[in-house]
């Protein structure tokens, strides 16, 4: 069962190949308990051929473009209210190339797009528990929110159609329930509602102002153990609204997404994670179509750890 279940993952994850950071997935089991008082830092490398930059928010109409991303994440995991808790924060640096409108873009753009910074918590289910008292933890059904927040730090050329910031806030909060079952709790399902709302951009083609509504999002996941150290996971994305307005004008460029992904995450030891994520857009009505796929090395310290 292990096996096939395995091979199925992997047919997907090659009929899909594309990346879940890019499609804005929040990843699998992410409101599932972990131990407090434990660091992470990962290192994500994501490629993607797409009509968007870094911001999959907003199309760039008639663009073919190539992304090259890496990605420094920090998370830190502690107790708030006896509930575990987590702060991250992310710093993308990327190079982007391609076309729009069919004209070739004869220079190639290199640097930091948006910081983005999350606080979330466990509000049931999730009692915070050192590292040594987690190894007797038995997983249940946990209930959790966050809010990222996104600032204009990115690389942002007001007279260029190409940019890998966005020259805007956005505010995405989230809540999500995960839910183990079957043998062993080997399976778990997840299911997450976000919306990002943002603020007016101001000097968007240099002189206008671009509005934008909220983007409303519903995720699903289903993962399966197969072993202590490895699990998989087939994911879902609906996404819509979003419509855009330029100095008050309608673009009438409602959004509707639908985005299909796998994920597969090996634990090398305690402290060392590998994991490979490939997702595509499958429908993106004024939205981001794309294929990539990302790789992530996650490397975790702290007190307990061996």
């Amino acid at each position: 069962m292990g096996k096939q279940l395995v091979f199925v993952f992997i047919v997907l994850a090659v009929l899909c190949d594309s990346l879940a950071l890019y499609a804005q997935f929040t990843d699998p089991r992410y409101y599932g308990n972990n131990p407090v008082g434990v660091n992470q830092v990962e290192l994500d490398y994501a490629y993607a051929r797409a009509n968007a930059s870094i911001d999959t928010s907003l199309i760039v109409e008639g663009a073919k473009l190539s992304l090259n991303q890496g990605t420094v994440r920090y998370t830190r995991y502690f107790s708030l209210f006896h509930r575990t808790a987590w702060a991250q924060a992310l710093v993308p640096i990327a190079g982007l190339e391609g076309s729009v409108s069919g004209a070739n873009i004869d220079r190639s753009i290199i640097g930091t797009g948006d910081s983005a910074y999350e606080v979330a918590m466990l509000l049931w289910g999730g009692a915070a528990l050192d590292v040594a008292q987690f190894a007797s933890y038995k997983p249940t059904t946990s209930v959790g929110a966050s809010i990222t927040i996104t600032a204009p730090t990115g690389l942002y050329n007001a007279d260029k159609a190409l940019n890998l910031g966005s020259d805007r806030w956005s505010f995405k909060p989230e809540i999500g329930i995960s839910h183990p079952f079957g043998q062993k709790q080997r399976w778990v399902v997840d299911a997450y509602v976000n919306a990002s709302f943002f603020t007016d951009n101001t000097s968007y083609q240099e002189t206008e102002i671009l509005r934008q509504q909220a983007l409303t999002g519903l995720e699903g996941h289903i993962s399966y153990a197969v072993t202590s150290k490895l699990w998989a996971a087939f994911d879902t994305r609906y996404s819509f609204r979003g419509d855009t307005s330029v100095n008050g004008i309608d673009q009438n460029n409602g959004q509707q997404n639908l985005v299909l992904g796998s994920e597969m995450n090996i634990s090398l030891n305690p402290r060392n994670t590998l994991v490979f994520v490939f997702a595509k857009a499958l429908v993106h009505d004024n939205g981001t179509a794309y294929t990539g796929f990302s790789v992530k090395y996650i490397y975790s310290w702290g007190k307990g750890y061996k």
